[in-house]
């Protein structure tokens, strides 16, 4: 597998290679103050073109940025000038928050080599590297896309692994919303948590915007009680922090990880869906 990330280094190296795209993969809580097309049009990577999180997403679904179709996917990522042979280089101005959900993205439409800029925008610009402004259009290309089965689950597949237990369910959302102590941020869900899964907040894996050790992440699943060496489905809000924490099991060597691309926004607003708290 391609190692996921990239140093500002490298990247300040090759970012006038013919064959890098930049990706700002920006995106904020919906009840944040931040305006993630705001900021990249305020300033950005050169070069970077934007992914709306939101845009390029099923927008037929109620649920928030779920996966769009391959034939929607390829159309939109053609059109900001992306190819699936490209060195595609994703980060994001928080530094390891939403850029996990484009670069799986990427590859779970079968891009061949998407990495993470490491430590993201705000150690690109903590550097003085240079931004620019505006938008940015690159000339079109054809994005073949094949779409990774394994890659995302749905409410049927979790909902059968209550019976099953075919694969450890791990939330990554902090704890005071998986034990329902808090209400939460999205109007109209129950507070809890799947039954039987387990708590792993997403901000046990990274530190000051970066992905924490293979060893150090090895560490707080055993502490938990996550076993890698069985299949783990990740869940967390809106399926945005289920992607780091995928990423997080990857790194500390899991093999079998799938996300639930719905996670709580499906579950939570379900009726026919058993909740603990």
């Amino acid at each position: 597998m391609t190692p996921p990330f990239v140093t500002t280094d490298w990247l300040a190296q090759h970012l006038k290679d013919p064959d890098v795209v930049v990706v700002d993969a920006s995106w904020h809580l919906p009840n944040g103050a931040r305006n993630a097309q705001a900021e990249y049009l305020a300033g950005h990577i050169p070069g970077a073109v934007f992914f709306d999180i939101d845009g390029i997403a099923d927008t037929s679904s109620d649920l928030p940025h779920m996966l769009p179709s391959p034939a929607e996917f390829a159309r939109a990522v053609g059109a900001l000038g992306i190819s699936e042979e490209m060195t595609i280089v994703v980060y994001d101005e928080v530094g390891l928050f939403s850029a996990p959900r484009v670069w799986w993205t990427f590859r779970s439409f079968g891009a061949k080599n998407v990495v993470m800029l490491e430590g993201g925008g705000p150690k690109w610009r903590a550097e003085k590297r240079g931004t620019e402004t505006g938008l940015q259009p690159r000339e079109k290309r054809r994005f073949e896309a094949k779409f990774d089965a394994d890659a995302a689950v749905g409410f049927e597949t979790v909902s059968a692994n209550l019976r099953s237990h075919a694969a450890q369910i791990v939330d990554a959302r902090p704890a005071p919303r998986f034990h329902g102590e808090v209400p939460e941020p999205r109007k109209g869900l129950r507070a809890g948590h799947i039954p039987d899964s387990t708590n792993v907040p997403v901000s046990l894996v990274t530190e000051n915007g970066r992905l924490k050790s293979p060893e150090a992440l090895q560490a707080i699943f055993a502490e938990r009680g996550v076993r890698l060496d069985q299949p783990i489905i990740t869940s967390c809000g809106s399926g945005i922090t289920a992607v780091t924490l995928a990423l997080a099991l990857e790194q500390a060597g899991a093999k079998h990880v799938a996300v639930y691309d719905g996670s709580w926004a499906e579950w939570g607003a379900r009726d026919d869906a058993e909740v603990e708290s």
